[in-house]
């Protein structure tokens, strides 16, 4: 759905984009994650075709965004990180204007506004003033707003900017619902934990560079190389990670770490006074804990705990970036 290459922007002296290349399929929920400044909301206005671009190539959904704005308009909705709203319009209002603005069908518009309105919650505030609405309702409204054209690609920079707790809650089951609609989305939040829980892939973004991008999955066993000092290559065998503490009078963690280190299932261990963290190989099956078990007992270990361990978005957001600004 979208296909980015090279793609560059300068602003006077400032890179703000720098050679980005990445891909979004249909049906995904794309995280796009970056400090800010680093050039997630530029990328999102190329797309939206609001932005020129200095270099490089962006497809969205087969069309150009250099030649063909005007149909890549018809098939994305752009929601920015500070929404725009006119107070002096009820909420039906709005979205009846935004409707004309976007030549949906006179006899189409009603059921689309009302689709939308349900579709985010707001049909109870169908006849309220905008600003009467709290700060998560006019979230909701604005992707009602770009919804009403029926797009098939979105671009939601920031969409849970100032929410409250339930709100940002509600707001992430509306984008896991849209995604299930068929749309491919494409989110930027600082919000690391919620871009976790609904996104099939990433992208990291740093001073205009891309970092990473590709599933959460393989950005977490990164993670887990890193920390284990991974030979190269190595970080795409990597599986899950195991936390085991010893008892007192157990064998010495560093002559079991030594036991176990040759095991071809294990990607690599490290040892502590009491502890042991194992990372096992991706192909080491479904009985890797029952061999990781049995050989630190067959040893001489005795085992107080045993715990996988679950790596976080936050830990692949600090190992991947430098925390360099613009």
């Amino acid at each position: 759905m979208i296909e980015i290459t090279g793609l560059t922007k300068r602003f006077g002296k400032l890179m703000a984009l720098d050679s980005l290349s990445l891909s979004i399929g249909p049906g995904e929920i794309f995280g796009f994650i970056g400090p800010n400044g680093a050039g997630k909301s530029t990328t999102m206005k190329i797309l939206a075709c609001l932005l020129k671009q200095d270099s490089g190539e962006a497809i969205v959904c087969g069309k150009n965004v250099r030649k063909d704005a005007d149909a890549i308009r018809r098939v994305v909705g752009y929601m920015p990180d500070f929404l725009g709203v006119y107070d002096d319009l009820t909420v039906d209002e709005y979205l009846q204007f935004f409707a004309a603005a976007f030549e949906v069908p006179r006899a189409r518009r009603r059921p689309v506004i009302d689709q939308v309105l349900e579709l985010t919650d707001l049909t109870e505030k169908k006849h309220a003033m905008v600003d009467s609405l709290s700060r998560g309702m006019q979230q909701r409204l604005g992707v009602a707003r770009v919804l009403i054209h029926e797009p098939q690609v979105l671009l939601l920079d920031e969409p849970a900017s100032g929410l409250d707790p339930r709100a940002r809650i509600e707001m992430r089951s509306l984008l896991i619902e849209l995604r299930k609609m068929g749309k491919s989305l494409m989110v930027s939040s600082h919000i690391l934990s919620e871009l976790a829980e609904m996104c099939t892939s990433i992208g990291i973004i740093e001073r205009g560079k891309l970092l990473y991008a590709g599933s959460i999955e393989d950005a977490y066993a990164k993670v887990r190389s890193a920390a284990l000092d991974a030979q190269p290559g190595e970080s795409a065998s990597v599986g899950e990670r195991i936390e085991i503490v010893l008892q007192a009078d157990s064998v010495e963690a560093a002559r079991l770490a030594d036991k176990l280190g040759g095991d071809p299932r294990i990607a690599g261990v490290k040892a502590g006074p009491s502890r042991l963290t194992v990372d096992l190989r991706a192909d080491a099956g479904a009985d890797g804990h029952h061999f990781l078990i049995e050989t630190i007992l067959h040893n001489g270990g005795r085992i107080h705990s045993f715990a996988p361990v679950e790596v976080k978005l936050e830990d692949a957001f600090l190992k991947l970036t430098t925390g360099a600004l613009q």
